[in-house]
């Protein structure tokens, strides 16, 4: 079985409303042989990193940048995982108000130095959610969890 982690930051209901998304696509029956997990990310540790095979990754847009929860999570993994999840598949989904420039550039460098592999572009919802955002949070979880499992 692999295992399929879901770090997120979930501080409001639009941001549970895509976890919940992004965790339901994860979960599909169309996909076999995979188990999501998911963890806080000020609680997700290098030790539920290391046992993943991908990753999802889930955060608000706080002034533009990150969430401090979500870049917490990176600080305390980035080197003790550094070189034994090279090439491991990744997705993410981000909530913000306005732009989220800043937010998408920190988790591109970030990402990029783990040497993680993007399965898609990241989702991006500013404002509210609406059917097609969270069908694109579906989209997201079933495709990361497509990339580890048997379709």
């Amino acid at each position: 079985m692999r295992r399929l982690l879901i770090v997120h930051h979930t501080p409001s209901p639009t941001l549970q409303a895509m976890y919940e998304a992004v965790r339901a696509g994860a979960g599909t029956d169309q996909v076999a042989g995979v188990e999501a997990v998911a963890r806080p990310a000020l609680t997700c540790t290098a030790v539920d990193v290391l046992e993943a095979d991908g990753y999802l990754l889930g955060t608000p847009v706080n002034l533009g940048y990150l969430s401090g929860a979500l870049k917490h999570f990176f600080d305390t993994v980035y080197y003790p995982c550094l070189e034994a999840t090279v090439r491991r598949p990744f997705g993410a989904y981000l909530h913000g108000n306005n732009d989220a420039t800043g937010a998408l550039r920190a988790l591109e460098a970030i990402t990029t130095g783990l040497k993680w592999r993007a399965v898609r572009p990241p989702v991006v919802v500013t404002g509210e959610p609406g059917k097609a955002d969270l069908e694109e949070c579906w989209e997201l979880g079933a495709m990361v969890a497509a990339e580890l499992g048997e379709v």
